[in-house]
Formats: structure tokens, C-alpha cells, sequence
């Protein structure tokens, strides 16, 4: 009876601390907007309809900036072009920043050029954008890498022999070749196994990322992370994913060739080696 009584005060406090820190504190430096309630934010205050409808309603009363609450998470709203040019324009390097996506966060954990923020950010990008003006000097460019998957698609639906075909796969696994190429320094057949995996894994993740499951886990993922779940899903189809890039690093740092970078990986590990 005892331990029953200390298991359910234990929990019982756990939740008190859980809504004393999903509790909103006043607005302070963040623009004005909506009260929010504890841990739900301003949830119940949506029009049922569309956030969108609500999110005028909100302009309509607190100007075209604005901060709402999503879950425990503060949003600051902008409206108009105005306004969003000042910010993303005038003040780019202030607004360029990403918000978490929680359901990524324990895979990239803040790196990668989609999911990094601030200097890190910056020096990818300009790694990256460096990069991809190397590939035309002297080395297979761009352009033509697509002219090379551009023909090998168009080989691929004459296979059809004009039969109906959707074309949609055929499109999507040439462009994912086309990045493959960049970054492996190949291309893959489109009946290619692990290719097609890897699309599988990848069409996986953006389904699950985009349902309400993982609309709902992005609001309350400090709970929900510790419960079964799509976020546990997408953790293991990256995972997959991780290794697969991770066997193709070890691959390319064995065969590398200081003098001849062939693709993103190369110049990567020659960047990392100074």
C-alpha cells in the first residue's frame, strides 16, 4: 500500500512539474498575442476550421506580428509582405535560423545543412555552394550529370513500348539519382535494391513526418518522446539511412584521391583532413 502511494505521489509530481514547465510565462520580450493556457498554449483557441482563419483573426486584434502558443512552444506569427520582407530581407541574417523539428532532432541533432543554424550553417553553405562550382572545372559538372540521367529516363520509358505507365516513380527515382550522383559519385540502376530501399525509407519518413501523429508529436515531444509512436518510426528508417551514407564514407575514404575529388563525399573528407 505503501509503495503504491509513494509510486502515485512520484507521479502525480512528475505531472505537476511537467505543466509548471509547459506553463507559458508572460509574453515578455515576444510580441503580443492570445493568452496561452498551461501546456496547451492557445490549442483551444483555434478556429476548428483552419489555423489559417485563426491566425487572421489573431492579425486583426494584435497587428502583423504576433506570438502564439503551439503546445508549450512559442510561435511568432508574421503577416503581410511588408513585414516579411523587413524580416527575411532586411534582417536575413537574423531570421535565418530554423526552428527544430523534434521528430529529426535526435538523428541530426542540429547538423547537416537542412538542420544546422547560425556560424555552422553558414560555413556549410559555403562549403557546399564551393563545391558544386568545383564540379565544373575539370570535372564532370552538374549539367552534366543530369544530361546523364535525363537519357537514361528517357531509355527506361521506352521500355513501356508505349504501353500506359505511371510516370511518377520514374521521375522520382531520376532525381533522386541525380543527387545520388553528386554526392556517391554514381548512380544506380532503378531496379537497384538498395536504391530502392533507400527511396522506400526516405517516401516512409516524409509520410510519417507530415501525418497528424507527428503534427501533434512536434507540439508535445518533451512527453511524447518517451511513448511509442511515428517519431520512433522515422528515428529508425534515418538510422537506415545514416548507415547506408556511413558505409559509402568509409568506401570513398579508402579508395580517396587528394588529387581527384570525384564527387561531394571526396571533397568533404579532403576539407576535413586540413
Amino acid at each position: 500500500m505503501e509503495l503504491s502511494l509513494l509510486l502515485f505521489l512520484a507521479l502525480l509530481l512528475g505531472l505537476l512539474l511537467l505543466l509548471f514547465k509547459g506553463h507559458p510565462k508572460a509574453h515578455g520580450n515576444l510580441p503580443p498575442g492570445p493568452h496561452p493556457l498551461p501546456f496547451l498554449g492557445n490549442i483551444l483557441q483555434m478556429n476548428r476550421k483552419g489555423l489559417f482563419k485563426s491566425f487572421l483573426q489573431f492579425r486583426e486584434k494584435y497587428g502583423d506580428v504576433f506570438t502564439v502558443y503551439l503546445g508549450p512552444r512559442p510561435v511568432v506569427m508574421l503577416c503581410g509582405a511588408e513585414t516579411i520582407r523587413e524580416a527575411l530581407v532586411d534582417q536575413a541574417d537574423s531570421f535565418s535560423g530554423r526552428g527544430m523539428i523534434a521528430v529529426a532532432e535526435p538523428t541530426f541533432q542540429g547538423y547537416g545543412v537542412v538542420f544546422a543554424n547560425g556560424d555552422r550553417w553558414k560555413a556549410l553553405r559555403r562549403f557546399s555552394l564551393a563545391t558544386m562550382r568545383d564540379f565544373g572545372m575539370g570535372k564532370r559538372t552538374v549539367e552534366e550529370r543530369i544530361q546523364e540521367e535525363a537519357q537514361c529516363l528517357v531509355e527506361e520509358i521506352k521500355k513501356s513500348k508505349g504501353d500506359l505507365l505511371d510516370p511518377l516513380f520514374f521521375f522520382q527515382s531520376a532525381t533522386a539519382n541525380i543527387i545520388c550522383s553528386i554526392v556517391f559519385g554514381e548512380r544506380f540502376d532503378y531496379k537497384d535494391q538498395q536504391f530502392l530501399r533507400l527511396l522506400d525509407l526516405f517516401y516512409q519518413s516524409f509520410a510519417l513526418v507530415s501525418s497528424l501523429s507527428s503534427q501533434i508529436f512536434e507540439l508535445f515531444s518533451t512527453i511524447l518522446k518517451y511513448f511509442p509512436g511515428p517519431h520512433r518510426e522515422v528515428y529508425k528508417n534515418l538510422q537506415e539511412v545514416n548507415r547506408f551514407i556511413g558505409h559509402r564514407v568509409e568506401k570513398h575514404r579508402e579508395t580517396l584521391d587528394p588529387s581527384n575529388p570525384r564527387d561531394f563525399i571526396d571533397t568533404f573528407l579532403l576539407r576535413m583532413d586540413k
